[in-house]
């Protein structure tokens, strides 16, 4: 695990086995390479509860059936955190991701950085292998700009990385400038929830999201 810190301890680029010489892409998984919302949706309706779509939040669409208050916030984090111990291996890779990451190997180093508990590091490296995604995963904490910025400065070629989380990408822009950012929404009931921002491209279709990375790479 990765905390996003002023005492970050950044693995070096060959120690996950990437080139230092290549471009390098970092990309999210939940709701980027993962539907998260519709897996984590189908585990809590499992367990008596139902996940509404009424805002670009978690805890606060995890409700009772019928209730009008949203689950507490203690509890959804309990939900949350089992699904990672024993279920965030069973999402759906998004639309058109595998496809364009396919594409993006042979012109990019590819590592996956994902904001999850570190249960969730035996299912997710399985689930990233199992659908022929890039095995180099990092969990990671917090806001995810000082790890890339630590992970790109071991490189001279062009950077990007890819999130549905503005703040995130706004970390990204903040600690290393010098790379694209772009914001993509998986879940087609997310999107018209998900803010946007000018500083980040929001290309939600894997195929022009893959060209986009490409382009800004090369």
């Amino acid at each position: 695990m990765a905390e996003a810190s002023a005492k970050l301890s950044v693995p070096t680029l060959e120690s996950l086995g990437l080139a230092r010489d290549r471009p390098l892409v970092i990309v999210d998984v939940d709701e980027v390479l993962g539907l998260f919302m519709k897996g984590f949706g189908a585990f809590v309706a499992e367990r008596g509860y139902e996940l509404r779509f009424e805002r670009f939040a978690l805890f606060q669409n995890l409700f009772q059936p019928g209730a009008s208050e949203h689950l507490d916030i203690v509890e959804g984090r309990k939900l949350f955190d089992e699904f990672f111990r024993t279920g965030c291996g069973e999402i759906e890779p998004a639309p058109g991701a595998v496809a364009a990451l396919r594409r993006l190997k042979p012109r990019a180093e590819l590592l996956i950085l994902s904001n999850a508990p570190a249960e969730a590091e035996r299912l997710r490296g399985e689930w990233l292998k199992r659908h022929g995604l890039p095995p180099v995963l990092i969990l990671s904490s917090g806001p995810k700009g000082p790890i890339t910025a630590g992970l790109v400065a071991q490189t001279n070629a062009k950077s990007a990385f890819i999130d549905d989380l503005l703040p995130n990408l706004d970390s990204v822009a903040e600690h290393s400038p010098r790379t694209a950012t772009f914001q993509h929404v998986a879940d087609l009931r997310l999107r018209p929830l998900a803010p946007r921002s000018e500083r980040h491209p929001r290309i939600d279709d894997w195929r022009e999201l893959g060209e986009a990375i490409e382009a800004a790479i090369s």
